[in-house]
């Protein structure tokens, strides 16, 4: 046990997990000395005699689990990015002990008990110490801490089994991922794909031992190979492929645990008070209540919808035949060059990787932020492909910015943000934050081309970046991205708004091989383009939100996945052919394997204050250090040390206004 790294703290800067030294075997150990440790620090709190204090409880109750915040960060990016049979052994194994581990704390009356007496005394304190507080106590009272013993004892088995189902979902999600690849054998099939998606795919093919080229899958529904190939046959058998995952009748079915998942959700809402999982879920969020979200998905879904509607009908007039889902994005694409003489393929040379990270995402944190970024070699990585960047600010150095951008079979699909360490000034911790892409991995040699759409994804996630880089708070409890659900994409999106400013997009948008810059004309009709294909675009997230919706305020049984969907689709009004959910029940990994379920709604929720943001900067003279340093200062700093609404109003000067965002989407 001397020798395993997670026992003690990392010998490196800030804190970065010594990867050289970590091997599949401490993870065990490591996680039942954490969780042993913690619980003697928990009994240290709950048996003193004395009548508790804030520093002999609050604190030391944010002070303690140092070993097990260690293992878990860096199992948490194993589990999603470098996927073993151990390491799925190691999480069936361990989740259920981690939840039961959590419950004894959550739940325990003797510390509730001295949280509520310290929330009675009228002693002055800090907002953020009042706040912790107020926190500690309703998390505990939401979790059932209240419950009678017969009651805590099966919610205990209720969370023990959800934690062994998601688990259980990341796992056949990614297994089938790779199970689920398209083999196209006749390489004319592949006509329309661009040289560089051709190669990838030879390469996936030759990487499994196969002959012919390999098209594998994106997390959500649509296929980016969609808007390209001309073979009609290989277009539909690429999005059966993708809309039937998880529901393939195979050892990677997904349906049970769906089913199992979204009725023991159900109970646990039941046994904490509350009529279905969603109204539990919502209740902390932004939103306030169900209410509230069915009011804006119910406004904003019979628009979209009919939006889409109508942009099918304009496409089956250019296409000449009734075009079904999988021939959406090929006649887009097409509709797109004769409107707007704008080809998605003829912009990939100007968005290579490289420079769109550097002059681009760097670039316009540099210039709204003071923000430096230096790469270092020094440190051990957890993957070859992983890059490490020393962050400076005009105070010093904040923290460690961590990037892996290339997809692989070992790592799930999406993109997301977490963190090896999260900043804290009672811990004296500095934020080192991690960015996770999907990028395909280019030929040795060759430039990794992005689509728009991942010049987009990379721009987002480093919005989640800087919120956690430039935390600062007191209490780890409330650090970087610990806000509500329904807050944490707003600072992401509203970083997108840059990726075409024009003073960024000229630094970044330039051809890989000449350097010339992305053509006026182009950059205009970009722009012109902007709202193109939004009824479809709209529709096809908000199907997803209504459908987590649906699935977790279920009053009754439900025995068949596809039944369901079929009809909250079409009970919410957005079952429109074309427009399939962006992620189908039995691959919608945000509800089933993540931390989004009932809350799939907050990106378009987060979405009214970005559009609101974007506004804002706009009306003060957009690109400025001022402004950005407002920004930083009134929410970006802040984490969950203060009320989200507080702070929004506080550095907007009023309350959200909806209709930048409508106008955004074409919906006003």
């Amino acid at each position: 046990m001397t020798a395993n790294p997670f026992l003690a703290p990392s010998p490196l800067p800030f804190g970065f997990p010594d990867f050289d030294a970590i091997a599949e075997e401490h993870f065990m150990p490591a996680f039942v000395a954490g969780m042993a440790q913690q619980r003697a620090e928990i009994d240290a709190i709950t048996d003193g005699p004395d009548a508790p204090t804030f520093d002999d409880t609050m604190v030391a109750l944010e002070r303690s689990g140092e070993v097990l915040r260690r293992v878990s960060a860096v199992f948490s990016t194993f589990v999603a990015s470098c996927s073993t049979p151990g390491i799925r052994a190691i999480e069936a194994e361990i989740a259920p002990q981690l939840a039961a581990h959590s419950d004894a704390i959550t739940l325990d009356p003797a510390l509730l008990a001295r949280i509520e007496t310290l929330l009675a005394d009228p002693v002055e304190r800090d907002a953020e110490s009042r706040l912790l507080l107020e926190r500690r106590h309703r998390d505990a009272v939401r979790a059932g801490a209240r419950l009678g013993p017969a009651e805590q004892e099966r919610l205990r088995e209720v969370n023990a089994e959800l934690s062994a189902l998601s688990t259980d979902f990341g796992s056949k999600l990614l297994a089938e991922a790779g199970d689920s690849a398209v083999l196209v054998e006749d390489p004319a099939q592949l006509d329309g794909l661009s040289a560089d998606a051709v190669s990838a795919a030879a390469r996936a093919a030759a990487a499994r031992g196969l002959d012919g080229h390999l098209i594998t899958l994106v997390l959500p529904t649509g296929q980016p190979a969609l808007a390209s190939l001309t073979d009609r046959a290989l277009r539909e058998r690429l999005h059966t492929a993708s809309t039937s995952r998880g529901a393939r009748g195979n050892e990677h079915d997904t349906r049970g645990i769906v089913l199992r998942t979204a009725a023991v959700r159900a109970e646990r809402a039941r046994l904490l008070g509350y009529p279905h999982h969603a109204a539990w879920v919502v209740e902390i969020g932004t939103a306030g209540s169900v209410e509230a979200i069915d009011a804006m998905l119910g406004t904003l879904a019979p628009i979209a919808a009919a939006n889409a509607r109508a942009e099918a009908a304009e496409l089956a007039a250019e296409a000449g035949y009734e075009i079904q889902a999988w021939d959406r994005a090929f006649h887009a694409e097409r509709v797109r060059h004769e409107r707007f003489d704008l080809d998605a393929a003829a912009l990939r040379p100007y968005f290579e990787l490289e420079r769109v990270l550097r002059d681009g995402v760097f670039h316009a944190a540099g210039l709204l932020f003071g923000l430096r970024f230096s790469e270092r070699d020094d440190l051990p990585r957890y993957h070859p492909e992983v890059r490490i960047f020393d962050v400076f600010d005009d105070t010093g150095q904040l923290g460690l910015f961590v990037a892996d951008l290339y997809a692989r079979d070992s790592k799930r699909g999406g993109a997301w943000m977490n963190s090896f360490v999260t900043q804290s000034r009672l811990l004296g911790t500095k934020p080192v934050v991690l960015n996770t892409l999907n990028i395909p991995r280019p030929a040795d040699g060759e430039p990794a081309l992005l689509t728009i759409d991942d010049v987009r994804t990379l721009f987002h996630e480093f919005g989640h970046a800087l919120h956690g880089l430039f935390s600062d708070v007191q209490y780890p409890r409330f650090a970087g991205t610990a806000v509500p659900r329904d807050f944490v994409e707003y600072p992401s999106q509203v970083n997108e708004m840059w990726l075409d400013h024009p003073q960024i997009l000229r630094n970044y948008a330039r051809h890989h091989a000449t350097g010339e810059p992305l053509p006026v004309p182009l950059v205009e009709r970009l722009h012109e383009s902007r709202r193109f294909g939004e009824g479809f675009a709209t529709t096809e997230y908000l199907a997803a939100a209504l459908l987590d919706q649906a699935w977790h305020r279920l009053d009754g049984s439900v025995s068949d996945v596809e039944r369901f969907e079929a009809d909250a689709l079409a009970a919410a009004g957005v079952d429109v052919p074309i427009a399939p959910p962006r992620y189908r029940s039995t691959y919608f990994n945000h509800v089933w394997g993540g931390a989004y379920s009932a809350g799939y709604y907050s990106y378009i929720w987060s979405e009214v204050l970005d559009a609101d943001t974007v506004e804002w900067f706009a009306e003060n003279g957009g690109l400025r250090r001022e402004n950005g340093e407002t920004f930083r200062r009134e929410i970006l700093s802040k984490g969950g040390a203060v009320d989200p609404m507080q702070a929004y109003e506080a550095f907007r000067g009023r309350a959200p206004d909806i209709a930048p965002l409508l106008a955004r989407r074409g919906l006003g």
